[in-house]
């Protein structure tokens, strides 16, 4: 290998155990969100079951502030929803990143018969990636629903301003 090439190898593998450890904390926060989202679903459900209405947040956040524009609400919103966002959108390309860093090493422990080498590697790597993923998907849900949720009640609040 060129000094390029070998100084390219050399940092990147420094990259392996932070992205990782950005993989699991998103890993944590998508379960967290996730609790915190299937209980929320369940005080909607049943504030309608009961004829009541769910307490806005957006409505919380108005009367908090004297004079609350429309487009500070929508600043709420997107405040509000813009950890999902990152998360949903981070976390796949952070999977790539820890999938591809050990496939450099496996590949060369590949050429020199070392499978035991290999099989570590790979399990890394995909172990990283399907964690990233998940991680996605649930942030991605969260968002979607959330986002509606939230537009619903600005709607609501549009009518009545």
């Amino acid at each position: 290998m060129s000094f390029l090439e070998l100084s390219l190898y050399e940092i990147t593998k420094y990259f392996l155990t932070p992205v990782l450890l950005l993989i699991i904390a998103m890993f944590v926060f998508a379960f967290f969100a996730l609790g915190m989202f299937v209980m929320e679903l369940w005080q909607r459900l049943n504030a309608g079951r009961r004829g009541l209405e769910f307490p806005s947040c957006l409505d919380a956040y108005r009367q908090q502030k004297a004079a609350c524009s429309f487009e500070e609400l929508e600043l709420f919103i997107l405040k509000r929803l813009e950890p999902f966002r990152i998360v949903s959108r981070a976390a796949p390309m952070l999977g790539l990143v820890a999938t591809m860093i050990p496939m450099g090493p496996a590949l060369l422990s590949l050429t020199e018969g070392n499978t035991r080498n290999v099989s570590e590697n790979l399990v890394v790597a995909f172990s990283a990636v399907i964690t990233a993923l998940l991680a996605a998907s649930i942030t991605f849900v969260i968002l979607t629903v959330r986002r509606r949720w939230l537009l619903t009640e600005l709607h609501d609040l549009n009518r009545e301003m």
